[in-house]
């Protein structure tokens, strides 16, 4: 049976509505998250880390990319000036300072409590880092995760394709995240659809200083809006392959290109976001599965159930030699698998 929007439009939201927290970390382990993104920059942009062309970017936003958009644009075309590093993967922290950050009783409490879970262990943890830009206005799920289909193994548009297909629901590994910011500048809240994409958004308002989420963002639409003055987010230079880096002599932020200085940000007009992620697990039989790994998805199983899908809604489409990496199949996939909120706080502007 075919899945519509409707029924996507059910299964894409969190398990329970996202919860405020405050003081989320300490002002100590602040510092020395802070510590680590000024000493191990520079920092890439967030698309640079995910992302090798522009079908790949969109397949994880929303909506279609219009008639001949794909061949037009470049990364460097859409590039923000919105950076990122990661602080763990795998379940391992990559900075023994920050370990109490990572392996956080307070955040496990969280996320069990959230999910109403047995167990839970925390996956990854990364930091958005940005001045006043340019960010794009379209909501997105983060990667969605699958028995067998992970952050480590696969790439985000895939699994966000997945997700967004409704064809690999008893295979979601449950997830939780918690996410805080640090920013006292203008603008740049976190808009999400807890009532799925069409229902309407919420508004993580300021102060946003240590503030923060328990959320389930794999299957939440969600963004950061806008940060800074509008007069204040044009970064000319900016390209997909740019740099943000600490420097010492000056105290303040550079984004660079090519190592050439484009943009400075003072450091109080610095946006840092905090993301930290754990897997949870209902009981014991649920865990001994994602262990043991009987239950896997492999990549020749999701490729065959979305073509076989595909061709059912009466797509045409040819079985891609290199699925991971055909552009004509990825916007087919774009095309077919679209959904977006319907609903918003800021317009558009017009095209």
């Amino acid at each position: 049976m075919t899945i519509t929007n409707e029924d996507l439009a059910k299964a894409l939201r969190p398990v329970a509505p996202p919860r405020v927290i405050e003081d989320v970390y300490t002002d100590d382990q602040h510092e020395r998250i802070m510590g680590v993104l000024k000493r191990q920059g520079p920092w890439p942009t967030i698309t640079a880390h995910h992302f090798d062309t522009v079908e790949e970017l969109v397949a994880t936003t929303s909506g279609p990319m219009r008639e001949g958009e794909g061949p037009k644009l470049t990364l460097d075309d859409i590039a923000t000036g919105h950076f990122r590093g990661y602080l763990a993967k795998g379940s391992t922290c990559f900075y023994p300072e920050l370990e109490d950050c990572f392996y956080n009783e307070k955040f496990l409490d969280l996320a069990r409590d959230y999910w109403g879970a047995a167990y839970a262990k925390p996956t990854h943890m990364l930091f958005n880092f940005c001045g006043a830009h340019h960010s794009g206005l379209n909501p997105h799920l983060d990667a969605v995760q699958f028995r067998g289909i992970r952050l480590e193994n696969s790439p985000v548009w895939l699994a966000n394709i997945m997700g967004k297909s409704g064809l690999f629901q008893d295979h979601i590994v449950k997830m939780a995240q918690v996410i805080a910011w640090w920013y006292r500048g203008e603008n740049g809240t976190f808009t999400y659809w807890p009532d799925g994409p069409f229902g309407q958004p919420k508004v993580l308002e300021h102060p946003l200083w240590d503030k923060g989420v328990v959320v389930q963002n794999e299957v939440m639409f969600h963004r950061g809006d806008p940060v800074g003055r509008p007069e204040d987010r044009d970064i000319p230079g900016l390209k997909h392959r740019s740099m943000i880096g600490y420097e010492a002599d000056r105290d303040n932020w550079a984004i660079t290109t090519d190592g050439e200085v484009i943009r400075r940000y003072q450091p109080e007009e610095t946006r840092l976001l905090v993301h930290w992620s754990a897997e949870l697990y209902s009981d014991m039989e649920e865990l001994e599965k994602s262990l043991d790994h009987s239950d896997d998805l492999t990549s020749d199983m999701i490729f065959d159930r979305l073509i076989a899908d595909m061709k059912n809604r009466g797509v045409k489409v040819d079985q891609p030699s290199d699925p991971m990496h055909d552009s004509d199949f990825i916007r087919s996939l774009i095309a077919t698998y679209t959904i977006a909120p319907t609903t918003d706080w800021i317009p558009k502007p017009a095209a």
